[in-house]
């Protein structure tokens, strides 16, 4: 294949290229019109900017691709309102020619609700038929009694709310789909990413999803449209030791196992993200906890490193990630700390001393704002500070967490340059990156010879739009997160193709 006619970003020469791939790598770059075509596929973009495919670090693939197709609850304000849009698709669904046993919302944010979640509520409105409310951070849900009864869920009665690792058991029922129904929902969801530029996941599912990922890619029967590396919990770290499984090994065409990924501490949203200093707002004094002891929490980092696994982390508040951090340093381990929401000013030089880099989800910093200024008022200072992090040295990489937020790294890529959206001011913006720093750390590769052959063409130059509107940075958002994709190659082969 040969991307002729390409401006590779941010190339001050403004000179166009053929780009030669063969094999999953790029072969040559020559100047346009220069490179032999035959036994080629010839793509012109027409002056458009190429660069590097984009990666999402940290997403949950088929938790994402069924949150597409559930009752979006993002823009409910209250407990009450929750509850109504669920009765209407309670009825929607009775009136449906294959109704759903349970009806299932998704996104919703009550950090600050005036008013109580409880089963009453929900029942009232919802009647006989199972409901089941997930929050955006996926770390609690609502739900309502039918719901209650039919999963076996033992107390909850009175509010039916469940979180952290109780919720976590229950989401894996509320998830059992039919092979043959999610993979096709995955697929639709991999066309759509591929459509946003991205050539490569890592799939933090909380299932050994191995075995999901092999069969996907067997019966697609070609080059699948995302490049995959697939997580494994502590729940499944003996099963995946006993079949041999290590980061790093190739089990399909574009899979392989990714990361290690244990949940420390819960989320700022249910206030169960553990931190050094109480919750502000918080009847008591309230300060989060660890979802393992950390005993518990070593010994499995210990193991899962010996078996060969890099680590992924996950840690919010600042005690959590300070804890995490004394783990790594005293064991000698190396992965990454996901989210880092929460650090304190004492460990933000410890990432880069120890070799530990931050996975990070700019646009939770955009969801969370309002949240972070009632819990958290007296630290935000130091809250998703992206800017702390990278002066201080540490690796950065940026992703989604889909379903908490959307899986398009134009998105990630705009609320880390300008901490805003919907024409807000921009949230604490001295945390912000610079454009080139939010693409750099969007990507794994470069548009160097040798290098894969993941590259997008783009309708805009990123690069120009912050330049141009960066003095309107509620502008500069709208472009970015809009910003068209006119191709996406990963691995050589087409993923997405648009007016090219």
């Amino acid at each position: 294949m040969i991307v002729t006619r390409a401006r590779r970003l941010g190339d001050a020469s403004g000179q166009s290229v053929d780009i030669v791939l063969r094999d999953g790598l790029i072969e040559a770059i020559v100047p346009a019109g220069s490179a032999l075509t035959e036994g080629h596929e010839v793509i012109d973009v027409d002056d458009r900017v190429v660069m590097p495919g984009l990666w999402d670090e940290h997403v949950h693939f088929s938790l994402w691709a069924q949150h597409r197709r559930q009752v979006s609850l993002h823009h409910a304000d209250s407990a009450a309102q929750a509850a109504r849009i669920m009765a209407d698709a309670v009825e929607a669904n009775a009136s449906s020619e294959n109704p759903d046993p349970v009806v299932i919302g998704a996104g919703y944010r009550d950090g600050l609700w005036k008013d109580a979640k409880t089963t009453q509520v929900l029942d009232a409105l919802t009647g006989d038929t199972p409901v089941v409310l997930i929050s955006v951070d996926v770390h609690s849900c609502w739900a309502n009694t039918a719901a209650l009864d039919r999963f076996g869920v033992v107390g909850h009665r009175d509010d039916g709310v469940i979180t952290e690792r109780e919720w976590f058991a229950l989401s894996q029922q509320l998830s059992d789909v039919d092979a043959t129904t999610i993979d096709g929902w995955v697929l639709d969801a991999a066309h759509h990413a591929a459509s946003r530029g991205v050539v490569g996941i890592v799939d933090l599912e909380m299932t050994l999803s191995a075995p999901d990922w092999i069969r996907r890619v067997a019966s697609y029967g070609a080059r699948y449209p995302l490049t995959v590396e697939c997580g494994v919990y502590p729940e499944d770290l003996e099963t995946a030791i006993a079949q041999g499984l290590r980061s790093g090994l190739e089990l399909a065409p574009g899979v392989t196992v990714g990361p290690f990924k244990i949940i420390t501490d819960g989320s700022l949203n249910t206030r169960t993200a553990q931190c050094v200093e109480p919750y502000l707002g918080v009847e008591g004094e309230h300060y989060g906890a660890l979802n393992w002891p950390t005993e518990d929490i070593e010994a499995m980092l210990v193991a899962a490193d010996k078996a060969g696994f890099w680590l992924a982390v996950h840690a919010i508040g600042d005690k959590a990630n300070q804890t995490v951090l004394d783990i790594f340093e005293k064991n000698d381990l190396h992965g990454r700390i996901e989210h880092a929401q929460l650090v304190r000013a004492e460990d933000f030089e410890r990432f880069a001393r120890l070799g530990v880099a931050a996975s990070v989800q700019p646009d939770h910093a955009i969801d969370d704002r309002d949240v972070t200024d009632v819990y958290w008022a007296d630290r935000a200072e130091r809250a998703f500070a992206l800017r702390s992090l990278v002066e201080h040295g540490a690796q950065v990489v940026l992703g989604s967490d889909a379903p908490v937020s959307p899986l398009d790294p134009w998105i990630t890529i705009a609320s880390a340059v300008t901490r805003t959206r919907e024409g807000r001011a921009p949230w604490h913006l001295e945390q912000g990156l610079t454009i080139s720093e939010a693409l750099s750390f969007s990507t794994r590769s470069t548009l160097e010879v040798g290098q894969p052959a993941d590259l997008i063409a783009l309708d805009a130059d990123p690069l120009w739009l912050v330049d141009a509107l960066g003095s309107d940075l509620a502008k500069a958002s709208d472009a970015l997160r809009e910003l068209p994709v006119a191709l996406t190659v990963a691995a050589g082969a087409i993923t997405h193709r648009h007016n090219v």
